[in-house]
């Protein structure tokens, strides 16, 4: 399916937010929001990969760029984002997955198990957690877990089996404690950056992005068969 790229410029603040989206040509239903890790930005490798390929599948997707450490500063950024979809006349989604690569994906999760009862009316509907980062390195003792409790809407982690700042017994403790519906889907042996050897770049995306669709389109041909309505715009406080 084809696709129109945008660029735009997202209030944040008295500042802007750099962004792209895809746009495909079709009716819009549902959308994805992107974002990076610590370091890098929207126009990572994988997160255009990613981007692309859903597009092509019909889902609108938005890739934002967010700079700095201060994991504070990049939830407000997010909520920002998200609150610019919502409210959006040009761009009517039924629904939004919230998306990210290791910090992105905790602002990702921070900003969605934020959103009360009355913000949310079922616009955000699912995470996705490409390398959360559990913990720092050889710091498996302080573990960023506290937001994955209070999440409601389903998960999908998708962390590579030897990921240094997410050993892989520890998630699956966290995800049995958690109250969300969850999946994780394992890259063997990749690690924080989803490298692998003896595998090309290319063929990991490939692999996460079809775990990444497929999870997708799982929850939105539910929402079909549940007759789900366009949601009325509001703006998130």
């Amino acid at each position: 399916m084809s696709h129109t790229e945008v660029k735009l410029k997202i209030p944040f603040g008295n500042k802007l937010l750099d962004a792209v989206c895809l746009v495909p040509n079709k009716s819009l239903t549902y959308g994805i929001i992107l974002t990076h890790g610590a370091s890098g930005d929207m126009n990572l490798p994988h997160l255009m990969s990613l981007a692309s390929h859903l597009a092509s599948h019909g889902f609108f997707c938005l890739r934002f760029t967010c700079k700095g450490l201060n994991i504070v500063h990049r939830i407000k950024a997010y909520k920002s984002v998200l609150n610019y979809l919502k409210t959006s006349g040009e761009y009517k989604l039924a629904g939004v997955f919230l998306g990210g690569r290791s910090m992105g994906s905790r602002a990702a999760a921070s900003v969605m198990c934020h959103i009360e009862p009355d913000d949310g009316d079922d616009f955000v509907r699912g995470l996705i957690c490409i390398s959360y980062p559990l913990h720092h390195p050889k710091q498996q003792h302080k573990l960023r877990d506290e937001d994955l409790f209070r999440l409601k809407e389903p998960v999908l982690f998708v962390s590579g089996s030897a990921d240094e700042m997410c050993e892989k017994n520890l998630l699956e403790k966290v995800a049995q404690k958690m109250q969300a519906p969850h999946k994780i889907h394992w890259i063997e042996k990749a690690n924080h950056s989803m490298a692998v050897k003896g595998r090309s770049t290319n063929d990991v995306f490939k692999e996460i992005n079809t775990q990444i669709l497929f999870w997708i389109q799982e929850i939105t041909e539910m929402d079909k068969k549940e007759g789900r309505q366009l949601p009325e715009k509001q703006e998130i406080w």
